[in-house]
């Protein structure tokens, strides 16, 4: 599909975009997402009907707009946090040719690699709803859509969102960047883990984790690691502490909320040994999804981490 010969052809009728190829329709969610009577209550709706003045983009990107949804896609959305904080990957996804000011005819799209090439995915805005909550991945604040729209994208090109019920963190950060990953298993890590991070985080990589358990369940544990799920890493450093040096993890939640509880998390002890200018430049005390943890507590509560980037 054409993305500018269908928006100008939308534009010239006056017709708001209908995509016959991922149709607002139960099969494109898969019969198997949810029980069905659910599947017949769900309603499709576009951002203008949900907001009076919607937005692609609002304040740039962040991975604090993205809230997981019904759907146990966490191992996209850990791959999609990672991928906002390295812009010269994101404007290969997200294309700036868009958005619901100028030119809106219900049409969007959204770029991602498959098999050696780029592959220019078209949608239309319309988003399911269950119960008048939104099935599909919701942004932190009401009318910014880029989330749940790309989100769509990503659906239609795996056939269905059912299909995005479970999957690979390795996959998604391939999808997004073209790049090559590695991963590493925690049970047996390298013996430089602690530099191979701060490496990873200085050379710009996308980074992201998992925690052992079985994906459909999301087990919460006391010390609020959720098991079976999938984390972004979003920054690794060394700081002072008492008299020496901690190597310290900073990692997201794609829930967007739901946080570690134990050392360095954010109203843990540690944090009143470490001078306060880096401890404000570091701690931002919200339920956000984002924590901070030592890379001994990292070690034992992760089974992978996957490091990835346009190069070996």
């Amino acid at each position: 599909q054409d993305f500018n010969n269908l928006r100008a052809l939308c534009l010239s009728q006056g017709l708001l975009f209908e995509d016959a190829t991922f149709p607002a329709h139960i099969s494109s969610i898969g019969s198997n997402l949810l029980p069905e009577d659910q599947l017949r209550r769900i309603q499709w709706k576009r951002p203008t009907e949900l907001q009076r003045n919607p937005y692609l983009i609002m304040d740039g990107v962040s991975r604090f707009d993205i809230m997981q949804g019904e759907i146990g896609d966490c191992w996209m959305l850990a791959a999609l946090g990672s991928l906002t904080l390295r812009k010269q990957f994101l404007e290969n996804v997200l294309p700036k040719d868009q958005g619901f000011q100028d030119g809106y005819a219900g049409i969007f799209h959204f770029r991602f690699w498959q098999y050696g090439d780029w592959v220019d995915v078209v949608i239309d805005d319309r988003l399911p709803f269950l119960n008048g909550r939104y099935l599909s991945v919701h942004p932190r604040s009401s009318n910014e859509f880029w989330p749940s729209l790309l989100e769509k994208a990503y659906a239609k090109l795996h056939g269905s969102y059912q299909n995005l019920n479970g999957g690979y963190l390795s996959d998604a950060l391939i999808d997004l960047t073209g790049g090559v990953q590695v991963q590493f298993s925690l049970k047996d890590p390298p013996p430089d883990l602690e530099e191979i991070l701060k490496a990873a985080d200085k050379s710009r990589c996308l980074m992201g984790c998992s925690t052992p358990g079985q994906p459909k369940r999301n087990i919460e544990l006391r010390n609020g690691i959720v098991q079976g799920h999938a984390y972004t890493i979003t920054g690794a450093v060394k700081v002072r502490y008492k008299n020496g040096w901690k190597h310290i993890i900073r990692i997201w939640n794609p829930w967007g909320h739901g946080e570690w509880k134990g050392p360095w998390s954010d109203n843990s002890p540690q944090w009143d040994y470490v001078e306060p200018k880096y401890r404000e430049a570091l701690l931002r005390n919200k339920d956000d999804g984002e924590f901070w943890m030592s890379c001994e507590n990292f070690q034992e509560q992760f089974s992978w981490l996957y490091i990835c980037n346009n190069t070996p």
